[in-house]
C-alpha cells in the first residue's frame, strides 16, 4: 500500500444521491474529501456552495479538503471553518496581494491551509509562502469543468515544486487535482506528489472502490 493520500473529488459525485457516494468514500481506502468550491467568477462554472458542504460534513467520516475556487475567499473563511473544513485551500492568481493575510486567517481557525496554483502560473510563485501552508496544489488541468485531460508539464511542475518544499525544509504536501488516473498516478508520485484528487476517473468507473483501492496501492 502506497504513502500516497486518495481523495476522491466530489465534484464528479451523483449529486441527486450524494448520500450513496459519500458512504462510498467513507468505506474505501480513500483518505480525504475533495470538495470544489466554484463561484462561476474566477472559474467559468458554479459547483455548489455552503449547504451541500454542510451536508456532506454531517456524513463524511474523513478529512475535508476544501478547494476554494472563487474570488475573495477571505469573506467565507470563518464559515467555512464553521462548516467543519480540514484544510482550505485558496488560489494564489485570486489572493496574491493578500496571501499572507489569508493564510493567517485560515490558521487562526484552527484549519490546514493551502495554496493552489493554475497550470500558467509560475510555481516559483510558491517559494515564498510555503513555511506557512500544509498543502500546495498544482492544477493537472485549468479549473472548472471535471473530465479534463491531464497537461503533461504537471510532472515537471511537481517536481520543481518539490525542489523548493525540500530547499525550505518544509513538511509542505503536494497535492494533484485534475486528470488524475491509475495510469499517470505513478509518475506523479514518483515526482513528488503526495495527494492524489481523482473525480470523473473514480465516480465513473463501473466500481469506484476499486479505482480507489488500485490508486492508493500504486
Amino acid at each position: 500500500m502506497g504513502n500516497q493520500l486518495i481523495a476522491p473529488s466530489i465534484l464528479s459525485a451523483d449529486f441527486s444521491d450524494l448520500k450513496t457516494d459519500i458512504m462510498m468514500v467513507n468505506e474505501s481506502e480513500a483518505d480525504w474529501f475533495h470538495i470544489d468550491i466554484m463561484d462561476g467568477v474566477f472559474v467559468p462554472n458554479i459547483s455548489f456552495g455552503m449547504p451541500v458542504l454542510k451536508s456532506i460534513s454531517q456524513y463524511a467520516t474523513k478529512t475535508l479538503d476544501v478547494h476554494l475556487m472563487i474570488v475573495n475567499p477571505e469573506k467565507y473563511i470563518e464559515k467555512f471553518a464553521e462548516l467543519g473544513s480540514d484544510i482550505l485551500t485558496v488560489h494564489y492568481e485570486v489572493c496574491k496581494d493578500n496571501m499572507h493575510e489569508v493564510i493567517k486567517s485560515i490558521k487562526k481557525n484552527g484549519i490546514q491551509a493551502g495554496i493552489a496554483i493554475n497550470p500558467d502560473t509560475d510555481v516559483n510563485v510558491l517559494e515564498k509562502f510555503i513555511n506557512t501552508i500544509d498543502l500546495v496544489i498544482v492544477m493537472g488541468v485549468f479549473p472548472g469543468f471535471s473530465g479534463q485531460s491531464f497537461i503533461e508539464e504537471t510532472y515537471e511542475r511537481c517536481k520543481t515544486v518539490k525542489e523548493i518544499i525540500n530547499r525550505n525544509n518544509s513538511e509542505c504536501k503536494i497535492e494533484i487535482d485534475g486528470g488524475v488516473t491509475v495510469y499517470n498516478a505513478k509518475k506523479l508520485l514518483d515526482n513528488g506528489a503526495n495527494v492524489l484528487v481523482s473525480g470523473s476517473h473514480v465516480f465513473k468507473a463501473e466500481n469506484p472502490t476499486e479505482i480507489i483501492r488500485k490508486l492508493k496501492s500504486v
